[in-house]
C-alpha cells in the first residue's frame, strides 16, 4: 500500500486468521476497534505488528485522519503491480498488510492468552537479524514483478509469522501466556507428544514419565506455563482436533471419536457437546451449511 498523509484505513475482521503488518517506510498508528481505550501502537519503518487472534483494526498516520473502509475484495485485488494508493500529498508511508489463515473454525489453544498485538520494533537490539532479513525480503518481493512472486510472498508470510512468535517468546514478554510453554524443554516436549498423539490414553503420570519429571513437579510446571492443568489441556486439544476432523473429513463420528482418544461414541458425544455446545453430528451439519 502506498499512502500519503493524511490517510487512514479500516481493516475488516477476517475470521480464523491472524493479521500481519510490515512497515516498509514511513510510520503508522495501529488501533484495535475492539478496544475502547485510546491506546495506540506506533509503528516505524521495518517494524512488524502481528495480531495473532485477528480482529478489526485501524491504521492511520495521525489520530484525526479520516478513515477509508477497506473491503476484503479490495485487499484481494491489491498486488505489487496494482497497490492500494490513498491519502493526500503529505509524508509517504509504504506498508504490506496481509493475513495468515488458520483454516475455517480452527482455534489455537496456546494463542488464547497472547496479547491482541505483538509489536516487534526494528530498532530493538534483541531482534534477530534473521527477522530483519525476512522483513526486507518480504518488502522486496511484494514490490517486485518477478515470476512466482505470489508463492514466495506466501512462504515468507509463513516464515515471518513463526519468527514473530519466536521473537516474542524469547523477548521475555511472554510471561502471562501459554505460548511460552513451548520454550521449556520438558513442557514443550509434553505438548508435542499431546499434539502428535491425541488418541493416546495420556495421564499426568505418563506425560511426566515421558519428559523425565516427577508427577507433582510436572503438573505444577505445566499449569504454571500453559495456564491450565495437563489433562484439561489434553481434553481441549482432543476437542480441537475432533472439530477439525468433523469439518474437514468424511470420517464417521465413531472414527473421529477414536482418533480423539475416546473408545465410546457416547462418551465422545457428551464431551464434545460440553466443549462446543452442540453434538458432533449437528456441528458437522452446521459447518457444511455455513460453507454452502
Amino acid at each position: 500500500m502506498e499512502l500519503g498523509a493524511p490517510w487512514g484505513l479500516s481493516f475488516p475482521d477476517l475470521p480464523d486468521s491472524a493479521s500481519l503488518i510490515v512497515i516498509a517506510r514511513g510510520s503508522a498508528q495501529l488501533e484495535l476497534e475492539m478496544e475502547k481505550s485510546d491506546q495506540t501502537t506506533v509503528l516505524s519503518s521495518g517494524d512488524v505488528a502481528l495480531l495473532p487472534n485477528g480482529g478489526a483494526h485501524v491504521l492511520r498516520d495521525g489520530k484525526d485522519s479520516p478513515l477509508h473502509v477497506l473491503g476484503t475484495s479490495q485487499c484481494q485485488r491489491s498486488t505489487a503491480a496494482n497497490p492500494v494508493r490513498l491519502g493526500g500529498e503529505g509524508a509517504r508511508t509504504t506498508l504490506v498488510a496481509g493475513a495468515f489463515r488458520y483454516g475455517a473454525g480452527r482455534r489455537i489453544p496456546l494463542f488464547e492468552r497472547l496479547p491482541s498485538v505483538i509489536h516487534i520494533a526494528a530498532s530493538d537490539a534483541r531482534v534477530s537479524p534473521w527477522l530483519s532479513s525476512t522483513v526486507q525480503l518480504l518488502i522486496a518481493e511484494s514490490a517486485a514483478h518477478s515470476a512466482g512472486g505470489t508463492v514466495v510472498v506466501s512462504r515468507l508470510v509463513d516464515v515471518l509469522f513463526v519468527q514473530a512468535l519466536r521473537t516474542f517468546i524469547m523477548s521475555g514478554k511472554c510471561k502471562e501466556c501459554g505460548l511460552r510453554a513451548l520454550g521449556d524443554a520438558q513442557i514443550g516436549k509434553a505438548l508435542q507428544l499431546v499434539h502428535e498423539r491425541p488418541a493416546e490414553s495420556w495421564t499426568v503420570e505418563s506425560l511426566a514419565r515421558a519428559v523425565g519429571l516427577s508427577r507433582s513437579a510436572f503438573a505444577a510446571r505445566f499449569s504454571e506455563l500453559v495456564g491450565e492443568a495437563p489433562l484439561e489441556y489434553v481434553s481441549r486439544w482432543r476437542m480441537t482436533k475432533a472439530a477439525e476432523l468433523l469439518r474437514e473429513s468424511d470420517l464417521t463420528v465413531l472414527d473421529v471419536a477414536e482418533r480423539a482418544g475416546y473408545r465410546s461414541e457416547a462418551a465422545f458425544n457428551r464431551a464434545f457437546k460440553r466443549h462446543e455446545g452442540t453434538a458432533p453430528a449437528r456441528y458437522r451439519r452446521q459447518q457444511v451449511n455455513a460453507r454452502s
